[in-house]
């Protein structure tokens, strides 16, 4: 399926659907619905009764086995995944997984047509896998189509985007998402579609919901014994430090907005905490603040003791909030 703020796109890609390069790099904001939008081309790719519209037909032999996930020529390069989605581990598309089609793809198609490599996230491939995939790039077997999703493509190789045709997906409208998520009927919709940036598709966890809301009130009304608490209660939950750097910058962010007198971006529902945090705060602080946090963004993801970083930084903020 194609989300409806797609539709325009895939009518403009279809119009020249003849006109196909060998690479695509779509292009998005993260929970926007692109891997729904890969998805959807790669089945009408290999739809060997392609309708009106190339839309894929669902009812040939190809259609029936991409959507049970066993197309022969259909080859998906994706991080390899745990079950509990808690991982403390950055998750990488590493060259293994991209040495296993280079032979396969050198080979004919098993049914005759075209063949398609859907890689997503294109910015988890790490450094060997991206070289790998370079040099097919460079050298692409005959009838075959990579497609590439990539979230931020600032961080794909430049090398590999100047061999991609790029196709930016934009997000929904604010109203669009809203809507959307309202009809999934999750609780406090609004203010989840503000914290996840109106990116509709995000993955709801209560859990996390409420492990966040714990630390909003901590961080409006902070405390030396409720920051040794809740960093066992973070700890607890087998978070990555990398969860609660993304919670703390989005205050930050709401804070120096609310310094400035203008509306909060993520947590609006605490716009009354964080006014009152602005008029006591100093905004060279926040910014001092804010580079220690970003300090420790390339450590997101390490098996380092989160429960000691957490206490930490909370204490920085406890100091910060007291203008020492």
């Amino acid at each position: 399926m194609i989300y409806e703020w797609h539709q325009p796109i895939w009518h403009k890609l279809t119009a020249h659907w003849d006109n196909q390069p060998n690479a695509w790099l779509l292009v998005g904001k993260q929970n926007t619905g692109k891997t729904a939008f890969a998805q959807h081309f790669v089945q009408a790719l290999l739809c060997e009764t392609p309708q009106n519209g190339h839309e894929p037909c669902g009812v040939c032999p190809s259609c029936h086995l991409f959507e049970q996930q066993a197309h022969p020529d259909f080859y998906r390069l994706t991080p390899e995944d745990n079950d509990d989605g808690n991982s403390k581990k950055l998750l990488q598309i590493k060259i293994d997984t991209v040495r296993q089609i280079l032979e396969p793809l050198h080979q004919t198609s098993v049914r005759g047509g075209r063949r398609v490599v859907l890689i997503n996230p294109a910015e988890g491939l790490n450094t060997q896998a991206a070289n790998a995939l370079l040099k097919m790039l460079e050298e692409p077997p005959e009838s075959v189509i990579f497609l590439l999703v990539a979230h931020n493509r600032d961080r794909v190789l430049p090398t590999i985007k100047s061999r991609c045709r790029q196709l930016i997906l934009p997000a929904p409208s604010v109203q669009a998402a809203l809507n959307f998520v309202q009809q999934q009927n999750l609780p406090d919709a609004e203010n989840l579609l503000a914290f996840h940036s109106h990116a509709p598709l995000f993955q709801h966890q209560a859990e996390q919901t409420q492990l966040r809301n714990q630390l909003l009130d901590l961080l409006s009304q902070p405390r030396l014994l409720g920051i040794l608490d809740y960093a066992a209660e973070f700890d607890k939950a087998k978070l990555p430090l990398a969860t609660l750097l993304d919670w703390l910058s989005k205050w930050l962010i709401d804070l120096g907005l609310a310094q400035q007198h203008i509306a909060a971006l993520y947590y609006p529902q605490r716009a009354a905490n964080l006014n009152k945090l602005a008029q006591k705060t100093h905004a060279a602080a926040l910014f001092r603040f804010q580079a220690a946090l970003n300090a420790l963004a390339p450590y997101g993801h390490h098996s380092l003791n989160v429960k000691m970083q957490v206490e930490d930084l909370l204490c920085g903020y406890l100091a910060f909030t007291q203008n020492k």
